[in-house]
């Protein structure tokens, strides 16, 4: 007989965080353990599961192709794990009252509470728990099971792990991201007009665990525009970026909707009027696991897909 070491819930999870960061450091420091714990722990699995499942050699780490089809199967387990104790509950009549969605920060503030009571939802509001974080973060919380639905950004050059047969998602709102800065002391221009040609101009940017910072790094229509500018301060949040923009201190890529105030009192202006392709029109979507979910978790998606039949 085999004689396979004691298997733990913990080292899948530890698993699907080091896919998805590609960094011990960052991946211990998401499940709050030392790095050489969470080495062992990793090192444990793969004795476990009886081959190697990443790659590490100075430039990094990489999943093998192996550890390829263990992230997918254990991001299902996951799940499956945490759908089995929820009907389980639910089936006792002990069935857990909220129904958790991740969202972003800029989603969570701006149009999450208007699009359930534009939806006609607002019924639910004592139904739903709201967790507010980066996109990254929300992803984990969302492929762990720890919250039903995710509620992003969404563009079709920022791909994500989450387009796969495992979930799916349905399109409810729609915004554009608009490179915008303070205007100039007359107050009728840019103070950094970005068809000018000017080099260097600062850029207000997106961490890469936003997904505002994905969807800004990953659109060819900005690659060159961005490599021609100087990033000069970096924030996981649309609404600090929007402050410093006001300032002065340079172009940041909002969303018209966080903006929509600031350019009706003229506090800031397109950096870009006359190049309306460096605008980035975004969807805002819900995901869900593909797999049934609990009686009330199901009969949310079912309202949500009613209410909302003008997008594809």
């Amino acid at each position: 007989m085999f004689n396979h070491p004691q298997i733990e819930l913990v080292w899948f999870e530890d698993c699907v965080a080091l896919a998805d960061t590609l960094n011990f450091s960052r991946a211990a420091q998401q499940r709050h353990v030392t790095q050489p714990a969470f080495s062992r722990r990793i090192q444990a699995l793969e004795s476990w599961a009886g081959t190697a499942l990443f790659e590490r050699n100075r430039r990094g780490v990489r999943l093998t192709a192996a550890g390829e089809v263990f992230n997918l199967q254990a991001i299902e387990f996951l799940r499956s794990i945490h759908s089995i104790r929820e009907k389980t509950l639910e089936a006792a009549g002990k069935g857990l009252p909220m129904i958790t969605f991740s969202a972003t920060h800029s989603l969570s503030t701006l149009f999450f509470p208007f699009w359930l009571r534009k939806s006609g939802l607002s019924y639910l509001y004592d139904q739903v728990k709201l967790v507010s974080d980066t996109l990254g973060a929300c992803e984990r919380m969302f492929v762990r099971g720890d919250a039903q639905f995710l509620l992003c950004h969404y563009h079709p050059d920022a791909a994500r792990e989450l387009e796969n047969a495992q979930f799916n998602s349905i399109q409810v709102g729609e915004d554009t991201l608009m490179p915008l800065c303070a205007p100039d002391k007359t107050g009728r221009h840019p103070q950094w007009a970005m068809d000018d040609n000017i080099k260097a101009i600062p850029h207000l940017a997106y961490s890469a665990d936003s997904g505002l910072g994905r969807i800004i790094s990953g659109s060819r229509n900005l690659a060159a525009r961005l490599k021609s500018m100087k990033t000069v301060f970096t924030s996981d949040l649309a609404a600090t970026l929007l402050a410093m923009a006001r300032a002065g201190d340079g172009v940041a890529w909002l969303p018209r909707a966080l903006a929509q105030t600031d350019l009706v009192n003229g506090s800031l202006v397109r950096a870009a009027a006359g190049e309306r392709h460096l605008e980035v029109p975004v969807q805002i979507r819900v995901f869900r696991p593909a797999a049934m979910m609990t009686s009330a978790a199901e009969q949310l998606w079912d309202a949500i897909a009613a209410q909302n039949t003008l997008y594809p």
